[in-house]
């Protein structure tokens, strides 16, 4: 009989988020002091600079430079929706989720708690793919399909998705595929897809959880996040509120300058990163597969926004998002007056 999961199109309904939440965000936490930092953080290759941040304490390295003791605590979450509630409750001070989340939060708490991002994660992109040989195009899925993303109608993986069918069917058939999605985390959506047991059939990826799936044989793509932007995407970020930044500019700036360093580590030293990875999740997979992910032409290490503002003037098209952003420094800090982005 096949496995099966018991599914729901409700985006926190996560047990893992689920199970941390209730402890964390049961009432409203308090306000960290200056050097205390409490980091969200989510499955996949697309996050290696919060590995490589983490393992070399780069934060507690820029800390002590600026004469801050940080203490850093990481806090695993699955999907954007419950990083979001995260943030909003005070029970992390550092979100890090897609360009999905980071608007949808942005735009909550326009003119409020003002949450912008603080930087990018890097350009990776995303697979969509499928272990149904009848799909090849957007056009091809059916009512049959599920598509697993990490949440519904929140993920960048979700907004993607919508973006493409928009593309595909006419703006106004933005979600025409949104029936078929659910939320699934990541290594989950994988086991499924690859197994062909379940009701999962197809998933809106990131690395390494994408190339493991195509390297089963059993799966192809169908679409890359790069060919619905038209290009490279940093589809992943970290992100604060005002009060934050105002209340601990020392451990911001520190956050901050140690991104920006582990960033800079990558690149000089990719095999070293892969396996930093594999250390940091305590990962089955070999370095070799991760090295391979890093060093693709399509993967970069810049902590600048990459074309990002395509999928924030779509969001706000559809009307997902209500405030306009004009510019990527709408939902970004300005830290550096030459501080670039798109």
């Amino acid at each position: 009989m096949p496995l099966r999961f018991p599914f729901t199109r409700r985006p926190l309904a996560l047990g893992l988020a689920v199970s941390l939440l209730t402890g964390l965000i049961a009432a409203p936490q308090a306000a960290q002091a200056e050097g205390t930092l409490r980091i969200s953080e989510q499955f996949g290759v697309s996050y290696v600079i919060l590995h490589v941040l983490r393992d070399q304490q780069l934060i507690e390295k820029h800390g002590k430079q600026e004469g801050v003791d940080i203490k850093v605590d990481w806090i695993k979450l699955s999907g954007g929706a419950a990083v979001n509630e995260a943030v909003l409750s005070g029970a992390v001070d550092v979100g890090s989720a897609g360009l999905g989340p980071l608007f949808t939060l942005w735009d909550r708490t326009h003119g409020r708690q003002n949450v912008k991002a603080v930087a990018s994660l890097g350009a990776f992109p995303n697979y969509l793919v499928t272990n149904n040989p009848q799909v090849k195009t957007l056009a091809d899925f059916t009512a049959k399909d599920r598509i697993a993303v990490p949440a519904v109608n929140v993920s960048v993986q979700s907004r993607f998705l919508q973006y493409a069918a928009a593309q595909a069917f006419g703006e106004k058939n933005w979600n025409r595929l949104d029936p078929l999605t659910v939320a699934v985390p990541h290594p989950d959506a994988t086991a499924a897809v690859i197994s062909g047991g379940t009701e999962i059939n197809s998933h809106f990826a990131n690395p390494p959880f994408q190339e493991q799936e195509l390297a089963s044989g059993k799966v192809h793509k169908v679409l890359s996040s790069y060919d619905v932007l038209g290009g490279a995407v940093s589809p992943n970020l970290v992100f604060v509120t005002e009060k934050f930044r105002r209340d601990n500019p020392k451990t911001y700036k520190a956050f901050r300058e140690a991104l920006i360093e582990a960033g800079q580590i990558i690149e000089k030293d990719k095999a070293a990163a892969a396996r930093t990875y594999v250390k940091v999740e305590n990962s089955r997979l070999d370095p070799a597969l991760i090295q391979q992910i890093i060093e693709s032409p399509e993967v970069n290490f810049d902590t600048a926004p990459q074309n990002t503002l395509k999928l924030a003037e779509f969001m706000y098209r559809i009307g997902a998002i209500r405030n306009q952003p004009s510019s990527w420094q709408d939902y970004f800090f300005v830290d550096a007056p030459d501080q670039k982005g798109s």
